[in-house]
Formats: C-alpha cells, sequence, structure tokens
C-alpha cells in the first residue's frame, strides 16, 4: 500500500474513532456509586404497607438495617424470621429494620400478607417506582445494608439469607 493512502486511511479511521466517542460520550447521564461502606447511606422516602411515610435521614441516631427483598426471593423468605427476631431484641436499644420491598420487581398485592405470615412487626416499605432499588444499585435480592446512628453504611451484605448470629453482630456493630 503507498503511504499517501495508508496516511488517508489512517486518518479516516482516527475520525471515525473520535466520532464514536463523542456520539456515545452525549447525553446527561449521572452515574451515582453504589452505596459504599464508610459513606452516608443514600436519602430516600418510601409509604410503608400501613400508609406511614419514612424517611431514612429522619432515623438518624438510630442504627438502621435496610433490607431490600421480595417475596417470590427464597433466601428473602428464609431470612426474615432472623430479622424479625433481631428487631425485637433490639428495637429498645434504637434499633430500626426497613424492609423495602422491591415492588417493582415483586407484586404489591402480595406483600401485605406475606409480612402477616410471617408476623413481621418492623416496617414494609415498597419501592413501587424502583427508587431505593435504583440508588443502591441492587442487582441481587435480598440485600442488605447496616447503617450506624450518623447515617453512615458500616456494612452491605449481598446475597442471604443472613444467619442469625451474623444478624446480631452486625447489629451490634452499628448500636454502638
Amino acid at each position: 500500500m503507498q503511504p499517501t493512502i495508508r496516511r488517508i486511511l489512517f486518518i479516516v479511521i482516527l475520525a471515525a474513532g473520535l466520532a464514536w466517542i463523542g456520539l456515545s460520550a452525549g447525553g446527561t447521564q449521572t452515574v451515582t456509586a453504589a452505596p459504599q461502606e464508610g459513606f452516608l447511606a443514600p436519602d430516600f422516602t418510601l409509604q410503608s404497607i400501613t400508609g406511614e411515610t419514612y424517611t431514612l435521614s429522619d432515623l438518624r441516631g438510630q442504627a438502621v438495617v435496610i433490607n431490600l427483598w421480595a417475596t417470590w426471593c427464597p433466601p428473602c423468605r428464609a431470612e426474615m424470621p432472623a430479622l424479625q427476631k433481631m428487631y425485637e431484641e433490639y428495637k429498645d436499644q434504637g434499633l430500626v429494620i426497613l424492609a423495602v420491598n422491591s415492588t417493582v420487581q415483586d407484586t404489591a398485592s402480595a406483600v401485605a400478607p406475606f409480612a402477616a405470615e410471617h408476623s413481621l412487626t418492623f416496617p414494609i416499605l415498597l419501592d413501587d417506582t424502583g427508587l431505593v432499588t435504583n440508588a443502591y444499585q441492587v442487582r441481587s435480592l435480598p440485600s442488605s445494608y447496616f447503617i450506624d446512628r450518623k447515617g453512615i453504611v458500616r456494612q452491605v451484605i449481598i446475597g442471604g439469607p443472613m444467619a442469625e448470629a451474623l444478624l446480631r453482630t452486625r447489629i451490634e456493630d452499628i448500636l454502638r
């Protein structure tokens, strides 16, 4: 191939590459990082199955466990009794458990019967728009976030079911 043709081909390929980069970089998407240990938990406001409104930042001063789950998820179902037991044991010490149903992946009508079946007394919140599921970049259910009294994520556990001993250790850490 002649040097002139090679240069022209190189310039065309370079221009096409730059055009591709420019086109694919367009848009104003905001990319947020998933909640990480040592950082402030993303705030949200959701309604519970009883119609109460909960805002995470309003719970500062209390230790919070956010558990994202769905009724169809076997590990989610398996860890609910342990969550309920820990809630009963530690709620008087300032523990709040927010069971956030990923309603965008579930059936809203199944949530209240599920809560009744398992005698759950902590708040069951409905994420019917996917706000929390997206903000917390949930890729697997259940996903649990242990947040200290200052609103800082201290532990992230993806998957389950969580054993009672693990829950107890994590909860005692965020209650300190």
